[in-house]
């Protein structure tokens, strides 16, 4: 078995996934084989990896954090690196994914109770995400201070001391409060798991890191726990993919650039890291419209991004006056793009016979496209290779979606995806919807489509930006945190 290292948190989005990517990245530096691992995430921003043995076409749903952690590595993902996956679905429940495949559906509370017939299968991927590997970094979930779901816990110390694995805290000092976070989460953790942590670091710093000199030996008094490092804030994680929804809360508008793009944050939104390779081109403004605004009047494009819900986010999309919004835009020639649930919302009729999402079984769509669509049990979970109709061009992306659409447009299919034809385009060509996932990410696409609504592309190539910030982030971390210290941790 590998040797292994985890990090938990003071609480959630203190940044440890881009720790972990970073440390993983640092590790194949040294010529370590190392691989990710977290064994409960909660995110609706999925990946497709691999399943090993099975020998099916596609693959399972692992958290879209542990794909770039995977990339870190210089690993194919598996979907043992991240055994239980919930995507929630409504505010008090969510579908449970273990090993990729998809479990059943639990409220929160129901949850906790099965919690105990999960670890079983945490245990499991964690044996085979060690085969083979040197180092072994696991990344918790939430914080281990939650000592009112400590009895069934496996995503923090639950797993920790079941594997024997050590722990080092991470606090973020940006949001104000650490050196309180730190020491009460060492005053609160019962001595067992107290024991498994061997020290702290702490994240996002901003300004000179020499002035936390006193807050480090604060802690120290409190703790009795080693200081690994103060890492500063890191600029090449925004070129990243974010896990979680969370961080659209926090974007500012930018500066204005030729093409606004304009992206209505669904309450159940999926995968809006589609929208990451846009966000990184100079002349694109990507702007993410919270609930309770309106849609801008000079966005030139509208992108309804994937919804873990489609009809409850329907019917949101009409409480905030989008749907008046998109007609309006499209009245002043706008383009629009679906993908995924938004390929749905654009269709005529959503319709859930079954209940799959939950008591509303049809809703009218938006009406863009002479498309309907029929929930069904059964999920497409698959990586595939395509090409764009209409500028016969490469894609690359997965697909993770329910339900089947079909209609009168879908006979201008905006792609061909593994020989079949996928998606819906306009009578007009503005508007087009597709199933496929990270289409965007494809640059000599992303190029000739912008250079359709007359903008120019500043010639990126989008997979080697993320190496590149992967690559900063880890120097970054062998500079501000001890490594080596860190990895002689692991056992």
């Amino acid at each position: 078995m590998a040797r292994a290292i985890m990090l938990q948190g003071t609480g959630s989005d203190v940044g440890k996934t881009v720790l972990v990517a970073g440390l993983c990245r640092a590790a194949r530096k040294r010529g370590l084989k190392v691989r990710p691992f977290k064994p409960q995430n909660m995110s609706n921003n999925a990946a497709v990896a691999d399943i090993p043995g099975d020998n099916n076409v596609g693959g399972g749903e692992i958290g879209r954090a542990q794909w770039l952690q995977a990339i870190a590595c210089g690993v194919a993902p598996t979907v043992h690196m991240n055994p239980v996956l919930l995507k929630p679905q409504t505010d008090v429940g969510a579908q449970v994914v273990v090993q990729g495949k998809m479990f059943g559906e639990a409220r929160a509370r129901d949850y906790q109770a099965l919690k105990g017939r999960l670890m079983d299968a945490v245990l499991d991927s964690w044996t085979k995400i060690g085969e083979g590997a040197d180092l072994v970094i696991v990344e918790g979930a939430g914080s281990p201070a939650e000592i009112n779901l400590r009895n069934r816990d496996i995503a923090n110390m639950g797993f920790a001391t079941r594997a024997d694995v050590p722990v080092i805290l991470v606090g973020d000092i940006d949001r104000g409060g650490v050196i309180a976070s730190v020491a009460g989460t060492h005053l609160i953790l019962p001595e067992a798991d107290r024991r498994m942590i061997a020290g702290y670091l702490i994240n996002k710093f901003r300004g000179d890191i020499s002035l936390f000199d006193d807050g480090i030996r604060s802690i120290e008094k409190f703790t009795g726990w080693r200081c690994f490092g103060v890492v500063p804030w890191l600029n090449a994680a925004a070129r990243l993919p974010s896990e979680d929804s969370v961080v659209l809360e926090r974007l500012a508008t930018g500066e204005k650039r030729a093409l606004k793009v304009a992206v209505p944050m669904l309450s159940r939104i999926a995968n809006f890291d589609d929208l990451d390779p846009l966000k990184a081109e100079p002349q694109v403004e990507v702007v993410f419209v919270p609930p309770g605004q309106h849609l801008p009047e000079d966005a030139g494009l509208v992108v309804i991004p994937g919804s873990k819900s489609t009809i409850g986010d329907l019917l949101k999309f009409r409480e905030n006056g989008w749907d008046r919004g998109l007609v309006a835009h499209r009245k002043r020639g706008g383009h629009v793009v679906g993908i995924c649930g938004g390929f749905q919302m654009l269709g005529r009729v959503v319709r859930d016979p079954d209940g799959i999402e939950g008591s509303i079984t049809e809703t009218e769509g938006l009406g863009l496209l002479d498309v309907e669509t029929v929930m069904e049990p059964e999920k497409t979970v698959r990586n595939v290779s395509a090409r764009s109709v209409h500028f016969g061009l490469p894609l690359e992306g997965y697909e993770i979606h329910l339900g089947r659409t079909t209609g009168p447009d879908m006979l201008r299919p905006s792609a061909v995806i593994n020989g079949v034809d996928d998606g819906a385009v306009s009578p007009d060509g503005k508007v087009f919807g597709t199933y496929m996932h990270g289409l965007f990410s494809a640059d000599a696409f992303r190029a000739r489509f912008l250079e359709s609504l007359g903008v120019r592309s500043g010639g990126i190539d989008y997979r080697a930006e993320v190496e590149r910030a992967l690559d900063e982030v880890a120097a970054e971390l062998e500079t501000h945190l001890d490594c080596d210290a860190i990895f002689r941790l692991a056992r």
